[in-house]
């Protein structure tokens, strides 16, 4: 019993430094688990974002797949018996009906009265999250707590696609268009928080993500930020866990915008929302939470070094953006 409880714990503690694994478990109840798979085409025209995932609970344990249009705004969300979940335990690789999942390629064969997709799209030129023993992931020592609410993972941070999909019978060209993967899991997203992600910068070797959020801890909460900006195959890390300060929040229902200050470089942050469209999110382990998210959005980046100097501007359009606004409540 010690023996596999000892393998049980060297399992769980090399995952961590694998978040793109499935981490949960087909037994556990009030459990979530999603993969968030982004498109943008060369053009800019057509932006699709899938997310295949699993949902556990007493009364619709299912597993499922959602599709977000970014530039109409459409979404579905469609289920499966969790049965049709399927993984593999050393690499990310998911299936789901007749979909499959992979930081490599995605194969989609989605067929209902809500949408079609069918297609192959292969990714090259994947750009990694850093890891680091004390900072495993992009949650850096928080990786390692065992009770969090939600975790966050960056799988992919850049990467180029090749292939075509087809939709509702229209040909999508994807073919030298870029890519982006992230997931979460755990029991429920926050309360409230600000999502901010884009690798559509004037610079096509930028990538840049944000969240805050409203985050439970033992018994009370805090708002914690995670963030990085990578240009020049240089990754600039802004989080509350590297001693950044989050400054000068300006909200007015459509354009946001604040600084990331540390002791070597400062950030200027500003995204405009556009089109939205809904999403369900998980509460106990059930989809049932439904939250608008843009992949339409704009956003403007200003890097200063620690001296007041420009390292780095540029822009981005269709970027992700979330926004629950309760969230200014708590910063």
């Amino acid at each position: 019993m010690n023996r596999f409880r000892s393998v049980t714990y060297i399992n769980r503690m090399l995952k961590i430094f694998k978040p793109e694994l499935f981490q949960g478990s087909l037994q556990t109840n009030n459990y979530f688990e999603g993969w968030y798979f982004k498109h943008v085409s060369k053009n800019l025209n057509n932006v699709y974002s899938f997310i295949p995932g699993i949902s556990l609970s007493d009364n619709d344990p299912h597993s499922f797949i959602q599709v977000i249009n970014g530039i109409t705004g459409k979404t579905c969300y469609i289920t499966y018996p969790v049965n049709e979940f399927k993984w593999e335990k050393d690499k990310l690789f998911l299936k789901i009906g007749n979909s499959v999942f992979t930081d490599e390629f995605i194969e989609l064969n989605i067929e209902n009265e809500k949408i079609n997709v069918s297609g192959r799209l292969e990714y090259r030129n994947i750009v990694k999250y850093p890891k680091t023993l004390s900072s495993p992931g992009i949650m850096g020592w928080y990786s390692y707590i065992p009770f969090m609410e939600c975790k966050h993972g960056i799988v992919s941070v850049n990467h180029k696609i090749s292939g075509t999909l087809t939709i509702d019978n229209e040909l999508i060209d994807l073919n030298e268009g870029k890519g982006y993967i992230e997931k979460d899991w755990g029991t429920s997203f926050p309360e409230a928080w600000v999502w901010i992600q884009s690798n559509n910068f004037n610079n096509p070797d930028t990538a840049f993500t944000f969240s805050v959020a409203k985050i439970p801890w033992m018994g009370r909460h805090f708002p914690g930020f995670i963030s990085f900006l990578y240009f020049d195959k240089r990754f600039f890390l802004f989080s509350s866990y590297n001693n950044t300060a989050l400054n000068e929040i300006n909200y007015d229902g459509k354009t946001i915008s604040f600084t990331l200050k540390n002791k070597e470089t400062t950030l200027k942050v500003t995204a405009v929302k556009n089109k939205s469209g809904e999403l369900m999110a998980p509460v106990s382990g059930k989809m049932t939470r439904r939250i608008k998210e843009s992949i339409d959005s704009t956003v403007i980046l200003t890097l200063f070094n620690k001296s007041g100097n420009i390292i780095y501007s540029d822009s981005a359009q269709r970027a992700g953006l979330e926004i629950i606004d309760k969230i200014f409540d708590y910063l």
